[in-house]
Protein backbone atom coordinates (compact mmCIF):
# COMPACT_ATOMS: atom_id res chain seq x y z
CA UNK A 1 0.00 0.00 0.00
CA UNK A 2 1.73 3.01 -1.06
CA UNK A 3 0.72 6.77 0.48
CA UNK A 4 3.04 9.92 0.67
CA UNK A 5 3.80 8.31 4.06
CA UNK A 6 5.23 5.53 2.39
CA UNK A 7 7.03 7.53 -0.40
CA UNK A 8 8.11 10.62 1.72
CA UNK A 9 9.59 8.18 4.81
CA UNK A 10 10.96 5.83 2.61
CA UNK A 11 9.04 2.79 4.16
CA UNK A 12 6.62 -0.06 2.85
CA UNK A 13 3.49 0.35 4.80
CA UNK A 14 1.51 3.55 6.33
CA UNK A 15 1.89 2.69 9.70
CA UNK A 16 4.17 3.80 13.01
CA UNK A 17 4.93 3.01 15.85
CA UNK A 18 3.78 5.59 18.91
CA UNK A 19 6.96 6.41 20.62
CA UNK A 20 5.54 5.12 24.02
CA UNK A 21 8.08 5.05 27.01
CA UNK A 22 9.28 2.62 28.67
CA UNK A 23 8.06 0.54 25.93
CA UNK A 24 9.56 1.79 22.06
CA UNK A 25 12.88 0.47 23.08
CA UNK A 26 15.52 -0.90 20.26
CA UNK A 27 14.09 -3.96 19.99
CA UNK A 28 10.33 -3.35 19.41
CA UNK A 29 11.34 -0.25 17.32
CA UNK A 30 13.38 -2.43 14.85
CA UNK A 31 10.77 -4.85 14.35
CA UNK A 32 8.43 -2.91 13.34
CA UNK A 33 10.81 -1.03 10.98
CA UNK A 34 11.51 -4.78 9.95
CA UNK A 35 7.76 -4.84 8.93
CA UNK A 36 7.63 -2.45 6.37
CA UNK A 37 5.97 0.30 9.17
CA UNK A 38 8.10 3.06 10.66
CA UNK A 39 9.24 2.37 14.35
CA UNK A 40 9.96 4.89 16.73
CA UNK A 41 12.10 5.31 20.01
CA UNK A 42 11.50 7.12 22.91
CA UNK A 43 14.87 8.39 24.16
CA UNK A 44 13.00 9.70 27.48
CA UNK A 45 14.39 7.00 29.91
CA UNK A 46 17.81 7.45 28.56
CA UNK A 47 20.59 9.49 29.05
CA UNK A 48 21.94 11.45 25.74
CA UNK A 49 25.17 8.53 25.93
CA UNK A 50 22.26 5.81 26.63
CA UNK A 51 20.13 7.82 23.60
CA UNK A 52 23.30 7.32 21.13
CA UNK A 53 23.60 3.70 22.57
CA UNK A 54 20.23 2.85 22.01
CA UNK A 55 20.54 4.54 18.18
CA UNK A 56 22.72 2.72 17.34
CA UNK A 57 21.69 -0.31 18.92
CA UNK A 58 18.52 0.02 17.15
CA UNK A 59 20.26 0.78 13.53
CA UNK A 60 22.09 -2.71 14.40
CA UNK A 61 18.75 -4.87 14.31
CA UNK A 62 17.76 -3.11 11.06
CA UNK A 63 18.76 -1.18 7.69
CA UNK A 64 15.22 0.55 7.10
CA UNK A 65 14.05 3.74 7.97
CA UNK A 66 13.40 4.67 11.92
CA UNK A 67 12.49 7.57 14.09
CA UNK A 68 13.36 8.91 17.56
CA UNK A 69 10.57 10.98 19.58
CA UNK A 70 11.71 14.11 21.18
CA UNK A 71 8.89 15.71 23.84
CA UNK A 72 10.21 19.07 24.41
CA UNK A 73 9.17 19.66 27.93
CA UNK A 74 10.49 16.93 29.78
CA UNK A 75 14.40 17.03 30.99
CA UNK A 76 17.18 16.21 28.81
CA UNK A 77 14.74 16.37 25.82
CA UNK A 78 17.11 19.14 23.81
CA UNK A 79 20.39 17.00 24.90
CA UNK A 80 18.58 14.17 23.24
CA UNK A 81 17.48 15.99 20.08
CA UNK A 82 21.17 16.99 19.81
CA UNK A 83 22.59 13.25 19.63
CA UNK A 84 19.42 12.32 17.01
CA UNK A 85 20.71 14.85 15.26
CA UNK A 86 24.41 14.40 15.46
CA UNK A 87 23.49 10.31 14.33
CA UNK A 88 21.89 11.64 11.52
CA UNK A 89 18.21 9.75 12.45
CA UNK A 90 16.25 9.24 9.82
CA UNK A 91 12.63 10.55 11.16
CA UNK A 92 12.15 12.51 14.43
CA UNK A 93 9.16 13.38 15.85
CA UNK A 94 8.50 16.41 17.81
CA UNK A 95 5.77 17.49 20.79
CA UNK A 96 5.00 19.73 22.97
CA UNK A 97 7.80 22.62 22.16
CA UNK A 98 8.72 24.54 19.74
CA UNK A 99 10.88 22.44 17.24
CA UNK A 100 11.77 25.19 14.22
CA UNK A 101 15.96 24.34 15.18
CA UNK A 102 15.72 20.51 15.33
CA UNK A 103 13.39 20.58 12.05
CA UNK A 104 16.31 22.84 10.70
CA UNK A 105 19.18 20.95 11.20
CA UNK A 106 17.70 17.74 10.17
CA UNK A 107 16.63 19.16 6.87
CA UNK A 108 20.11 19.64 6.37
CA UNK A 109 20.96 16.18 6.54
CA UNK A 110 17.89 15.29 4.61
CA UNK A 111 15.96 13.99 7.49
CA UNK A 112 12.00 14.34 7.98
CA UNK A 113 10.35 15.80 11.05
CA UNK A 114 6.73 14.88 12.74
CA UNK A 115 4.94 17.63 14.70
CA UNK A 116 2.21 15.49 16.80
CA UNK A 117 -0.44 18.27 17.66
CA UNK A 118 -4.00 18.40 19.16
CA UNK A 119 -4.90 21.82 18.07
CA UNK A 120 -5.11 24.29 15.22
CA UNK A 121 -2.40 26.84 16.54
CA UNK A 122 0.17 24.08 17.04
CA UNK A 123 -0.67 22.26 13.46
CA UNK A 124 -0.34 25.61 11.56
CA UNK A 125 3.32 26.45 13.52
CA UNK A 126 4.48 23.33 12.78
CA UNK A 127 4.16 23.53 9.06
CA UNK A 128 4.95 27.09 9.19
CA UNK A 129 8.66 25.74 10.90
CA UNK A 130 8.85 23.63 8.14
CA UNK A 131 7.70 20.43 9.40
CA UNK A 132 7.34 17.59 6.85
CA UNK A 133 4.24 15.87 8.54
CA UNK A 134 1.60 15.74 11.44
CA UNK A 135 0.85 13.28 13.63
CA UNK A 136 -3.17 14.41 14.25
CA UNK A 137 -3.93 12.97 18.00
CA UNK A 138 -7.35 12.36 19.07
CA UNK A 139 -9.20 11.62 22.40
CA UNK A 140 -9.26 8.33 21.62
CA UNK A 141 -5.40 7.85 22.25
CA UNK A 142 -3.38 6.52 24.98
CA UNK A 143 -1.40 8.83 27.25
CA UNK A 144 -1.56 12.58 26.01
CA UNK A 145 -4.55 12.64 23.38
CA UNK A 146 -6.32 16.11 22.72
CA UNK A 147 -10.63 17.16 23.25
CA UNK A 148 -11.80 16.09 20.21
CA UNK A 149 -11.95 12.51 18.83
CA UNK A 150 -9.79 11.38 15.64
CA UNK A 151 -13.73 11.32 13.56
CA UNK A 152 -13.66 14.88 13.81
CA UNK A 153 -10.23 15.76 14.16
CA UNK A 154 -9.02 14.12 10.85
CA UNK A 155 -10.85 15.76 8.82
CA UNK A 156 -10.61 19.26 10.64
CA UNK A 157 -6.78 19.15 10.54
CA UNK A 158 -6.74 18.58 7.09
CA UNK A 159 -8.56 22.33 6.37
CA UNK A 160 -5.49 23.31 8.85
CA UNK A 161 -2.70 22.53 6.69
CA UNK A 162 -1.57 21.38 3.45
CA UNK A 163 1.38 18.80 4.63
CA UNK A 164 0.49 15.22 5.05
CA UNK A 165 -1.05 13.78 8.04
CA UNK A 166 -0.47 10.85 10.11
CA UNK A 167 -3.80 9.75 11.85
CA UNK A 168 -3.05 8.85 16.03
CA UNK A 169 -5.70 7.79 18.74
CA UNK A 170 -8.20 4.87 18.12
CA UNK A 171 -6.26 2.81 15.55
CA UNK A 172 -5.15 -0.96 15.71
CA UNK A 173 -6.06 -3.14 12.41
CA UNK A 174 -6.81 -2.31 8.99
CA UNK A 175 -10.76 -0.90 9.16
CA UNK A 176 -9.23 2.08 11.29
CA UNK A 177 -6.58 2.24 8.37
CA UNK A 178 -9.10 2.69 6.09
CA UNK A 179 -11.25 5.28 7.77
CA UNK A 180 -8.15 6.92 8.52
CA UNK A 181 -7.15 7.13 4.80
CA UNK A 182 -10.82 7.78 3.84
CA UNK A 183 -10.79 11.25 6.51
CA UNK A 184 -7.82 12.66 4.90
CA UNK A 185 -4.94 11.19 6.60
CA UNK A 186 -1.85 9.27 4.57
CA UNK A 187 -0.90 6.62 7.40
CA UNK A 188 -1.65 5.93 11.14
CA UNK A 189 0.05 5.55 14.22
CA UNK A 190 -0.27 2.61 16.87
CA UNK A 191 0.84 2.52 20.11
CA UNK A 192 -1.65 0.13 22.45
CA UNK A 193 -1.83 -2.50 19.32
CA UNK A 194 2.23 -2.79 19.07
CA UNK A 195 2.18 -2.64 23.43
CA UNK A 196 0.22 -5.63 22.80
CA UNK A 197 2.91 -8.00 20.73
CA UNK A 198 5.38 -10.65 21.40
CA UNK A 199 8.09 -7.99 21.00
CA UNK A 200 7.07 -5.58 23.03
CA UNK A 201 8.65 -5.12 27.05
CA UNK A 202 5.30 -4.60 28.16
CA UNK A 203 5.44 -7.30 31.44
CA UNK A 204 2.96 -10.30 30.77
CA UNK A 205 0.40 -9.09 33.54
CA UNK A 206 -0.45 -6.25 32.21
CA UNK A 207 -0.61 -8.03 28.38
CA UNK A 208 -2.90 -10.00 29.88
CA UNK A 209 -4.73 -7.59 32.04
CA UNK A 210 -5.60 -5.53 28.85
CA UNK A 211 -6.38 -8.38 26.63
CA UNK A 212 -9.37 -8.66 29.00
CA UNK A 213 -9.91 -5.04 29.19
CA UNK A 214 -13.13 -2.89 27.40
CA UNK A 215 -13.63 -0.14 25.77
CA UNK A 216 -14.49 1.39 28.94
CA UNK A 217 -11.74 0.53 31.35
CA UNK A 218 -9.51 3.14 30.64
CA UNK A 219 -9.52 6.48 32.97
CA UNK A 220 -9.04 9.87 31.41
CA UNK A 221 -7.71 13.11 33.78
CA UNK A 222 -4.64 15.34 34.07
CA UNK A 223 -4.10 14.15 37.73
CA UNK A 224 -2.24 11.06 37.11
CA UNK A 225 0.87 12.22 35.44
CA UNK A 226 0.05 16.41 35.04
CA UNK A 227 -1.20 16.41 31.39
CA UNK A 228 -4.29 15.62 29.85
CA UNK A 229 -4.19 11.80 29.54
CA UNK A 230 -5.76 8.42 28.79
CA UNK A 231 -4.99 5.06 31.43
CA UNK A 232 -5.75 1.78 32.13
CA UNK A 233 -8.03 1.31 35.17
CA UNK A 234 -5.90 0.15 37.66
CA UNK A 235 -6.67 0.46 41.70
CA UNK A 236 -3.54 2.84 41.44
CA UNK A 237 -4.56 4.84 38.76
CA UNK A 238 -7.83 5.51 40.13
CA UNK A 239 -7.30 6.86 43.56
CA UNK A 240 -4.46 9.24 41.79
CA UNK A 241 -7.51 10.55 39.86
CA UNK A 242 -9.31 11.37 42.95
CA UNK A 243 -6.51 12.70 44.45
CA UNK A 244 -5.84 16.69 44.08
CA UNK A 245 -2.58 16.88 44.39
CA UNK A 246 0.31 13.74 44.76
CA UNK A 247 1.46 13.07 47.73
CA UNK A 248 5.19 15.04 48.42
CA UNK A 249 6.93 12.11 50.05
CA UNK A 250 5.98 9.95 46.76
CA UNK A 251 6.38 12.51 44.51
CA UNK A 252 10.12 13.78 45.80
CA UNK A 253 11.19 10.18 46.20
CA UNK A 254 10.23 9.13 42.32
CA UNK A 255 11.67 12.49 41.24
CA UNK A 256 14.93 11.65 42.73
CA UNK A 257 15.21 7.83 40.94
CA UNK A 258 14.88 10.18 37.81
CA UNK A 259 17.18 12.13 38.18
CA UNK A 260 19.18 9.65 38.72
CA UNK A 261 18.03 7.83 35.58
CA UNK A 262 18.83 10.35 33.60
CA UNK A 263 21.91 11.80 35.08
CA UNK A 264 20.28 14.93 35.71
CA UNK A 265 20.58 16.97 39.32
CA UNK A 266 17.28 16.96 41.10
CA UNK A 267 17.47 20.90 41.15
CA UNK A 268 18.01 21.10 37.17
CA UNK A 269 15.09 18.47 36.69
CA UNK A 270 12.86 20.47 39.10
CA UNK A 271 13.85 24.14 37.26
CA UNK A 272 13.16 22.49 33.28
CA UNK A 273 9.86 21.18 34.94
CA UNK A 274 8.76 24.55 35.81
CA UNK A 275 9.41 26.31 32.50
CA UNK A 276 6.11 25.09 31.60
CA UNK A 277 4.57 22.67 34.73
CA UNK A 278 2.89 23.72 37.74
CA UNK A 279 4.13 22.19 41.49
CA UNK A 280 1.55 20.39 40.77
CA UNK A 281 1.91 18.95 37.73
CA UNK A 282 5.80 18.15 38.33
CA UNK A 283 4.50 16.18 41.20
CA UNK A 284 1.88 14.18 39.47
CA UNK A 285 4.50 13.57 36.51
CA UNK A 286 7.58 12.20 38.71
CA UNK A 287 4.56 9.89 40.58
CA UNK A 288 3.27 8.65 36.54
CA UNK A 289 6.67 7.84 35.68
CA UNK A 290 7.32 6.01 38.83
CA UNK A 291 3.83 4.49 37.89
CA UNK A 292 4.38 3.55 34.45
CA UNK A 293 7.80 2.20 35.31
CA UNK A 294 5.87 -0.32 37.81
CA UNK A 295 3.98 -1.55 35.00
CA UNK A 296 6.17 -2.02 32.59
CA UNK A 297 9.18 -3.91 34.00
CA UNK A 298 7.71 -5.03 37.56
CA UNK A 299 3.67 -5.83 35.92
CA UNK A 300 1.95 -4.77 39.38
CA UNK A 301 -1.27 -3.84 38.33
CA UNK A 302 -1.87 -2.79 41.78
CA UNK A 303 0.65 0.04 42.32
CA UNK A 304 1.51 0.58 38.33
CA UNK A 305 0.00 2.89 35.77
CA UNK A 306 -0.48 2.20 32.18
CA UNK A 307 -1.58 4.31 29.51
CA UNK A 308 -3.52 2.85 27.10
CA UNK A 309 -6.05 3.54 24.21
CA UNK A 310 -9.59 2.76 24.04
CA UNK A 311 -8.67 0.61 21.15
CA UNK A 312 -7.60 -2.17 24.04
CA UNK A 313 -11.25 -3.20 23.79
CA UNK A 314 -10.91 -4.31 20.22
CA UNK A 315 -7.51 -6.29 21.20
CA UNK A 316 -7.87 -10.21 21.67
CA UNK A 317 -4.44 -11.26 20.78
CA UNK A 318 -0.69 -10.96 21.42
CA UNK A 319 0.91 -11.83 17.45
CA UNK A 320 4.53 -10.14 16.23
CA UNK A 321 4.83 -6.95 15.00
CA UNK A 322 4.77 -8.36 11.17
CA UNK A 323 2.00 -10.80 11.89
CA UNK A 324 -0.01 -6.55 12.94
CA UNK A 325 1.40 -4.78 9.68
CA UNK A 326 0.68 -7.40 7.02
CA UNK A 327 -2.92 -8.25 8.57
CA UNK A 328 -3.79 -4.49 9.13
CA UNK A 329 -2.88 -3.83 5.29
CA UNK A 330 -4.36 -6.32 4.12
CA UNK A 331 -7.75 -5.83 5.80
CA UNK A 332 -7.25 -2.48 4.67
CA UNK A 333 -7.06 -3.05 1.01
CA UNK A 334 -10.35 -5.57 1.24
CA UNK A 335 -11.98 -2.79 3.31
CA UNK A 336 -11.75 -0.16 0.91
CA UNK A 337 -12.69 -2.57 -2.09
CA UNK A 338 -15.70 -3.67 -0.39
CA UNK A 339 -16.87 -0.41 0.07
CA UNK A 340 -16.03 1.19 -3.49
CA UNK A 341 -18.38 -1.89 -4.39
CA UNK A 342 -20.81 -1.23 -1.63
CA UNK A 343 -20.96 2.66 -3.22
CA UNK A 344 -21.15 1.44 -6.79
Amino acid sequence: MKTRMTELLEIEHPIMLAGMAYVAIPRLVAAVSNAGGLGMLNPVIYTPEGTREAIREVRSLTDKPFAVNITLIFPGARENAMVALEEKVPVINTSLGRADWIINAAHEYGGKVLGTVVMQRHARRAELDGADFLIVTGNEAAAHGGDITSLVLLPLARTWVSIPIIAAGGFSDGRGLAAALTLGAEGISMGTRFMLTQESPTHDNFKQLCLQAAAEDTIYSERIDGLPGRFLKTKTAEIMTRQAVASPTKALSEAREISQMLNVPLWRLFLSGLKTRSIRGLASQAVGVGGLRTAIEEGDTDRGVLPIGQVTGIIDDLPTCKEVIEQAVAEAEEVIKATAAKVA
